[in-house]
């Protein structure tokens, strides 16, 4: 038994050594040669203000394309969905009341216009892509609030339009943050 205590004992200290310190240490030097020295991609606005490019920001100003809610209020040191049930009460009342709230801040737009992503959580809470159809249902919104022409605004979303990858793996997409400052950059000219 002492054999085999002494081996459990080597084995765990070896391991904590291994994944404690040496693995961590790896990672981070790892990251010292990425762009920014792995702090994240950022990207400054027209409004002098820095952005994490790869998280969702919230945007609630009419004169701005919105993202999709967050469950973590856009934390990003406590990424995580809200885990409740589609059936869940209390989460399909959330989900209507961002229905409604959405549909107010957008008159003209119907309900079955509005797509699921700007109701509704991403897994992470961090998401900043949003649909095509999303960034469109706002248009009209974002046309009055900054006295900018719909068919600019469009052409602004089709530019700003990520392909699958690869021209097969998943949807296009716009990513949030990216639209907006691009949004800004117009309003600046």
């Amino acid at each position: 038994m002492k054999k085999y205590f002494i081996s459990a004992v080597l084995l765990t200290a070896g391991l904590a050594l291994a994944l404690m310190v040496l693995y961590p240490l790896a990672i981070w030097g790892i990251a010292q040669a990425a762009p920014n020295n792995g702090k994240g991609s950022v990207i400054s606005g027209g409004d002098a203000k820095t952005y994490y490019l790869n998280i969702g920001q919230s945007f609630t100003n009419p004169g701005y394309f919105w993202g999709r809610p967050s469950a973590v209020d856009y934390n990003a040191a406590g990424s995580g969905a809200s885990n409740k049930a589609s059936n869940n009460v209390e989460y399909l009342t959330e989900v209507a009341n961002r229905l409604n709230m959405f549909l107010e801040k957008n008159p003209g737009v119907k309900q079955s216009e509005v797509p699921v992503d700007l109701i509704t959580a991403s897994g992470s809470g961090l998401d900043p892509h949003i649909s095509v159809q999303a960034a469109v249902v706002q248009v009209t919104r974002i046309s009055k609030a900054r006295k900018i022409s719909e068919e600019q605004l469009k052409q602004l979303i089709k530019d700003q339009t990520q392909k699958p990858f690869i021209g097969i793996f998943g949807p296009e997409k716009i990513n949030v943050v990216m639209l907006n400052v691009a949004l800004d950059k117009i309003n600046m000219k």
